[in-house]
């Protein structure tokens, strides 16, 4: 009975203030902006903005790095985030003295973005934050220049075509490795707080999903992507969106060596591991949201009509669907829980196919109301839609003279219930104790419930047909359920 799901479950993402002091705080950015306020008038850049190589040395120390090349390659690393995230403007090196002449040098000036990482709101930091993501996940796929020079021609140009390099591709794969890490570490499933070892994540985007043993073909395929992805991992680390435990070097040979084995041969950390910040699950979510990909997050509905709010946790995790509840009804306040009451009893009415499914988020969601519901909820006594779930509202809290719901309505109501049950796709045992219970506790349950006045009556006398345990009971099931069908098609 589903209907369109969205493709991931929603994720709790921490205070977008949490999230501003967790990216100015991520190392790449905070050199940038570091490097940032020491460029003065003095400091000069090349034609794309790159710092010149003379002046390195300085940046580097003034970032606390050694002398060495590394320390360089970090400093010019650093720039050109400040470059790329608006921190600092260069003027071109011909605008800056006309000559056009390819040794000349451009000055460089504050961007407007280095004061907002101060005085900006945390909506700000994350734009800058974000457009350094952008930048890094780019240099992430970017070709490996082993030997720059057997690219060069006689003519000076660059062959490209000789690198083997797809960018769309590149980029593709990186993305798809981040979505598969992004739903580990939402999924019920998946790691929790914990980490994912490098060898699974990148079997999850090479080994087909229907194969069982893997060839060795796949498995060295694994064996690449996991150094394609340790790389890759190495370059994002500094902007902040994982935390990473690189491929220990030992295991890393060159053509013809051997590799060191491992101590011990569980040892699944020396191969890897990779972990999604709080801030990594923000900026994966922005890029995929961007894309066009369907990523809820916990709190998106909070403003949105109670319509909006149970189709949209229709799919929901118990646990995020109580708390996405939690924050709707908390935007409304103690003086507007009887009306957030009626406004969710409205939204539950239905025939289409995701309403029984509302039918349970709005009983659960009454539960969160407490007793300012009961008079929106006495009120629908009488609904054909709403009696049956309005009369379990008020048993569960104890509620004195509740009508008792005429026959019809505890048949529409058992097949209503069932209907969401299936639609939610839960635990198959206790749909089986379900529909075994609800079929129980009325002789003769399925002479009189192919007669339902339900949209799912046939499809659920159906499935009641294929769970119930008892024989005579399935088969009564499948026959109630063709006499449906019969008379709807009469």
């Amino acid at each position: 009975m589903s209907a369109e799901r969205p493709s991931l479950p929603p994720v709790r993402l921490h205070t977008e203030a949490e999230l501003a002091r967790d990216a100015l705080a991520a190392p790449l950015l905070a050199r940038a902006a570091r490097l940032a306020r020491w460029a003065g008038p003095a400091t000069r850049v090349g034609a794309g903005g790159e710092l010149v190589e003379a002046q390195l040395p300085e940046a580097a120390r003034h970032l606390g790095l050694g002398d060495d090349e590394d320390g360089a390659a970090y400093a010019s690393e650093a720039w050109r985030l400040a470059v790329d995230t608006g921190l600092v403007d260069f003027e071109d090196p011909q605008d800056a003295d006309g000559s056009g002449e390819g040794d000349a040098e451009g000055t460089v000036t504050a961007g407007e973005n280095l004061a907002l990482l101060t005085s900006g709101s945390p909506q700000d930091v994350l734009a800058i934050w974000l457009d350094g993501l952008e930048a890094v996940h780019a240099d992430a796929t970017a070709p490996a220049f082993d030997d720059f020079a057997d690219l060069i021609g006689e003519d000076g140009s660059v062959d490209f075509d000789a690198l083997d390099w797809d960018p769309e591709e590149e980029a593709d794969f990186l993305d798809g490795v981040l979505g598969n890490l992004y739903l580990l570490t939402l999924s019920e499933a998946g790691p929790a707080d914990g980490p994912v070892p490098l060898p699974a994540l990148a079997a999850s985007v090479v080994v087909p999903d229907d194969m069982g043993e893997p060839t060795d073909d796949v498995l060295e395929q694994v064996s690449e992507a996991m150094m394609r992805l340790d790389d890759q991992f190495r370059v994002l680390e500094p902007i902040g969106i994982v935390e990473y435990r690189p491929v220990d070097e030992s295991l890393l040979t060159e053509e013809g060596e051997e590799a060191t084995p491992p101590a011990d041969d569980e040892d699944v950390t020396r191969y890897g591991m990779v972990k999604l910040t709080p801030l990594g699950l923000y900026g994966i979510r922005e890029r995929m949201l961007e894309a066009g990909v369907d990523a809820p997050a916990v709190g998106d509905l909070a403003d949105k009509g109670a319509d909006a709010l149970l189709d949209g946790i229709a799919y929901y995790p118990e646990e995020a669907a109580r708390t996405e509840v939690g924050l709707w009804l908390g935007r409304r306040g103690a003086e507007g829980a009887a009306a957030a009451a009626v406004e969710l009893l409205d939204a539950a009415r239905g025939a289409d196919r995701r309403a029984p499914l509302r039918r349970l988020h709005c009983q659960q969601a009454l539960a969160l109301v407490g007793p300012e519901a009961e008079p929106a909820v006495r009120a629908v006594l009488g609904d054909p839609e709403l009696g049956g779930l309005a009369r379990v509202w008020l048993a569960e809290r104890g509620a004195a003279d509740v009508p008792a719901p005429p026959e019809s309505m505890i048949f529409w109501l058992a097949v209503d219930t069932i209907a969401a049950q299936l639609d939610a796709d839960g635990d198959l045992d206790e749909l089986q104790e379900l529909v075994e219970g609800l079929s129980g506790q009325h002789s003769g349950f399925f002479d009189e419930a192919w007669r339902v006045e339900h949209p799912a009556t046939a499809e659920v006398l159906e499935a009641m047909g294929r769970l119930h345990s008892d024989r005579g009971a399935a088969k009564a099931a499948r026959k109630a359920a063709y006499k449906a069908r019969s008379r709807h098609q009469s």
